[in-house]
């Protein structure tokens, strides 16, 4: 992924759910605490597989169910987006839960009456002991971009795909470094 490209919450995110992935059980003391980023944690979401394969919201921050206009609630991620973008939604959503790593999705929303934002959607898979294989969740980052006030406090109801960034599931080796000396 290229992080360059990214919203700082979310570079803060993944950088975050690394850590976690790299050692679960242990915290260091340049963790990111929760009230370094109070409009991070609005914003945070749980998406759950269903049987059929149906995305259904686990949870959302109040920030995110505000910008949406309802509590998101056992509602299906999935139906935020139509035609095309709901199948490669699906396709991705499995392609971050297979691969085992974050994605971004670049994209806008738009209310009823066409005002539009743009958005930044990270999704990474949650792991822990216990959970079965066959009900994975994702843990979601919702941010607009900017121009919240172009939305006029209505809510947006529908999204669009610009541009979606893949899992990187790269393994990184040890790195060689070639020292001459003419000694």
């Amino acid at each position: 992924m290229i992080d360059r490209s990214i919203h700082p919450n979310t570079k803060v995110l993944i950088d975050a759910w690394r850590r976690m992935s790299a050692s679960p059980s242990g915290n260091t003391v340049d963790d990111p605490r929760v009230a370094d980023h109070p409009d991070l944690i609005k914003q945070l979401f749980v998406v759950q597989r269903m049987p059929d394969s149906a995305w259904t919201f686990r949870t959302a921050g109040e920030g995110l169910s505000g910008l949406l206009g309802r509590d998101l609630t056992h509602h299906n991620f999935l139906n935020f987006w139509s035609g095309p973008d709901r199948a490669m939604m699906a396709h991705f959503m499995e392609a971050v839960r297979f691969d085992g790593a974050p994605g971004v999705i670049r994209g806008r929303g738009e209310t009823l009456t066409g005002q539009r934002v743009e958005i930044e959607i990270t999704l990474m898979p949650l792991v822990h002991a216990g959970m079965p294989a066959t009900a994975p969740r994702l843990l979601g980052l919702y941010q607009t971009l900017g121009g919240e006030a172009l939305l006029a406090g209505r809510p947006i109801w529908r999204h669009r795909v610009s541009m979606l960034v893949p899992p990187d599931t790269r393994v990184e080796g040890p790195n060689l470094r070639l020292v001459a000396s003419n000694a």
